[in-house]
């Protein structure tokens, strides 16, 4: 098998392609130079130096002719800031390149897709009452991005969309997405202050390993909702804080009303700063006061097999200290 993939230096994207290699299969992957120091980039891939956003049809088409296997392991998540309209920047980044992708896919004989989704897209369709696309841009852009995907499958073309949760595990020299959260907890003081509910998440390792199930699998157009290990708030900040140094933090449970209110300034701030989130905060509320636990049995159907989650979130909250403290240099995620 060869496999194209874009995103084949970032966190999933290397370690999918790592996975391809050691099975046999050829992968060759388009990035932006600088890469990060110490990436355990495979040797045996073939890495392009280049801006797939910038180049034209016919080189994407030269670099894609004779590969049978399409990965895209790019874009941005609801983290990225943007000024408003946001879902123009998911479109640009999401949605088109899928679209221009499949496309290519068809025209050069591609057999098989996959593509890296989100599983908020699972929730807006298994929760309509929570209305998640209407309140949601960057929902509404990956249930459009998914849509895109899955309308190019046909006999001779299987597409497989991955509704891909909480993502832990590193990459020496890159900058984890958990940077965030380790913003907010510091400035809560010495006191958690979290709602009650939980998510469902997975490791780096279990990604990749679900990314090559697909790609040696999937048959027709399928949208699989990924997640191995449900946990609740609770759980997962009791490792938070020891990753922190801090275990014996204390966590106050805070009632959905009291997130809204929170939410409502950070709206404020968004707007004085000319930034429009791609998840609204107001009506994070019902997302984070729920279990969005989802059944691992599919993540098995492609492959995952058990992993160590409490080390992989704790490896990731470690590096993202760090890169809070500055104490890290690292490289920050990139749409292109």
């Amino acid at each position: 098998m060869k496999v194209f993939m874009i995103g084949g230096t970032g966190l999933l994207g290397c370690a999918a392609a790592a996975k391809f290699i050691a099975d046999g299969h050829e992968v060759r992957t388009v990035a932006l130079p600088d890469l990060p120091k110490g990436a355990p980039i495979p040797e045996e891939m073939e890495l392009i130096f280049g801006n797939y956003l910038e180049m034209s049809d016919d080189k994407l088409e030269e670099l894609m002719t004779g590969c049978d296997t399409f990965v895209f392991a790019a874009g941005v998540d609801e983290r990225v800031e943007f000024p408003a309209p946001v879902y123009n920047a998911y479109k640009k980044y999401n949605i088109e390149p899928v679209r221009r992708f499949m496309k290519l896919c068809k025209k050069v004989g591609v057999k098989h897709a996959v593509v890296l989704g989100s599983y908020f897209s699972y929730f807006a369709k298994t929760c309509p009452e929570l209305e998640l696309t209407k309140r949601h841009p960057y929902i509404r852009s990956r249930i459009e991005q998914e849509n895109v995907a899955l309308g190019y499958a046909d006999r001779e073309f299987d597409v497989s969309v991955l509704e891909l949760p909480y993502i832990f595990g590193t990459q020496p020299g890159r900058k984890p997405v958990w940077v965030i959260l380790i913003e907010q907890l510091e400035g809560m003081g010495k006191v958690t202050m979290y709602p009650k509910g939980g998510t469902t998440m997975v490791t780096v390792r279990q990604v990749a390993e679900v990314i090559t199930g697909a790609a040696y699998n999937n048959k027709g157009a399928h949208a699989y909702p990924i997640g191995c290990y449900n946990l609740t708030w609770d759980e997962f900040l009791h490792i938070v804080h020891k990753a922190m140094g801090c275990p014996e933090r204390s966590i106050i449970h805070i009632s959905k009303m009291m997130f809204r209110a929170y939410g409502l300034k950070l709206r404020a701030d968004y707007k004085k700063r000319g930034i429009q989130s791609g998840i609204d905060p107001v009506g994070l509320a019902d997302i984070m006061c729920m279990n969005t636990f989802i059944d691992p049995k599919y993540a098995r159907s492609l492959g995952a097999t058990d992993d160590d989650i409490e080390s992989a979130i704790f490896d990731s909250v470690k590096l993202s200290v760090d890169a809070y403290k500055g104490n890290a240099e690292l490289v920050g995620m990139k749409g292109e």
